[in-house]
């Protein structure tokens, strides 16, 4: 069952990293993983909040953080460790078969904290905005799976991590979400 389940998330992974490979995707892909290429959305959130809700805008942009530092915590210090996979970029038997588009790293691969990350402030700002303005539900979803979808184009990580690093993510995303509304009844 494992062994079935690995060589699906291989061949997947290849379909993606190699089936999909073209010069747009090549030139898109890298930025959209890359951290400093959303620097300017980050700040527009914080000024957003800040600027838009004052006080509360303080709130947000600290639960904000906390999301994502327990996200990266919870999938890069104690998952990742514990499973120990090898990134697809790193991992021999495919050495012939990837396509390397960026730096492949020493880390590990599962779960992608990218993905896990992304998708915990997507769904956190998510349920904190809905309400008030409803296309962020696919806007947000689309963000976080088009940074999570490009880990695997670049051949840094299988479909198998994002897809737990999104689930992960996903559930962050939702808990700290309600606790901003615990403790922030009215916003």
């Amino acid at each position: 069952m494992i062994e079935s389940i690995q060589q699906f998330d291989v061949d997947l992974f290849l379909k993606i990293n190699r089936g999909l490979s073209n010069g747009f995707f090549d030139w898109l892909m890298p930025l959209l993983r890359n951290r400093f290429f959303w620097s300017p959305l980050y700040l527009f959130i914080v000024v957003f909040c800040i600027v838009q809700y004052k006080k509360q805008g303080y709130y947000i942009i600290g639960m904000l953080l906390f999301t994502f530092a327990l996200g990266d915590l919870i999938a890069s210090r104690l998952i990742k460790p514990f499973v120990a996979r090898v990134r697809p970029c790193n991992d021999l038997s495919l050495a012939t078969d990837i396509i390397h588009r960026v730096p492949c790293g020493s880390g590990l691969s599962f779960p992608s904290a990218h993905a896990t990350n992304h998708f915990a402030i997507a769904v956190f700002l998510i349920f904190v905005f809905y309400s008030r303005w409803k296309p962020i539900l696919p806007i947000g979803i689309f963000w976080a799976a088009s940074i999570s979808f490009a880990q695997v184009y670049v051949g840094v990580h299988y479909p198998v991590d994002i897809t737990v690093g999104a689930l992960l993510g996903t559930t962050i995303g939702f808990a700290t979400s309600r606790i901003f509304k615990t403790l922030q009844p009215d916003f």
